[in-house]
């Protein structure tokens, strides 16, 4: 007997992609960073990364968690990967970062992720995650957009507390030295950052001038890239 050519059953209708798919958006979130794989990095391009915490964890700035912070940022610079600026707000912490390739700035950025889970996890005495999603990155390419990333995070206190004045205690700010009128860094504690080695980060944003200790953050740098890393 010959064999039968038998037919395949119909293709069922779910599963695929599809219009209208997927978890729908809280109404009011911020929406999280798509999980595509991020594009290449130059290593003369500083990287201004943002991590924000889960609904669980809006305490980074209190007096029993930042001081946790502040140690795990101070411990996660390390040879292709540096932390130059950073603030610590009571959800998210923006870092200003320098790394050799692509690489190093996803395996720097989930090592502190990492780090800080951890930390926050022990002070508070809880388990469970501490960051929301994935980290942003940006890519500043220009002096004038890095001088406008690190007002941006030095003096972010200030766009979520419009009355903060000084500088802000859970920032690099005390450690800065590039006021035009501010005071000098603090050079009786050890800095939780580490000295810019791009010349955009250290010399460029200089020629647009100084820094103010009454400045106000903008937005976020238009004049940038995205940057595009692998997964963390």
């Amino acid at each position: 007997m010959r064999p039968t050519q038998l037919s395949l059953p119909s293709p069922r209708t779910w599963g695929g992609r599809r219009r209208g798919a997927g978890r729908k958006r809280t109404p009011g979130r911020r929406p999280s960073v798509p999980h595509r794989t991020r594009g290449p990095h130059k290593a003369a391009h500083p990287i201004h990364v943002t991590l924000r915490a889960s609904d669980a964890v809006r305490c980074l700035r209190a007096d029993r968690v930042f001081p946790a912070v502040r140690r795990a940022i101070t411990a996660a610079s390390r040879e292709g990967f540096r932390i130059i600026e950073f603030s610590t707000q009571d959800d998210h912490l923006h870092l200003l970062v320098e790394a050799e390739d692509r690489v190093r700035v996803s395996r720097g950025i989930a090592g502190l992720a990492i780090r800080i889970a951890r930390a926050v996890n022990r002070a508070l005495g809880r388990r469970g995650a501490v960051w929301s999603g994935r980290y942003h990155a940006r890519a500043i390419t220009t002096p004038r957009a890095v001088r406008h990333a690190i007002v941006y995070i030095l003096f972010n206190r200030r766009k979520h507390c419009a009355r903060e004045r000084g500088l802000d205690r859970c920032s690099s700010a005390p450690w800065f030295t590039g006021w035009r009128d501010g005071p000098g860094s603090r050079a009786s504690e050890r800095s939780p950052v580490v000295r810019a080695r791009t010349w955009l980060a250290s010399v460029g944003w200089r020629m647009h001038g100084l820094l103010g200790i009454d400045e106000q953050p903008r937005s976020e740098p238009r004049r940038a890239s995205r940057f595009r890393s692998a997964r963390r």
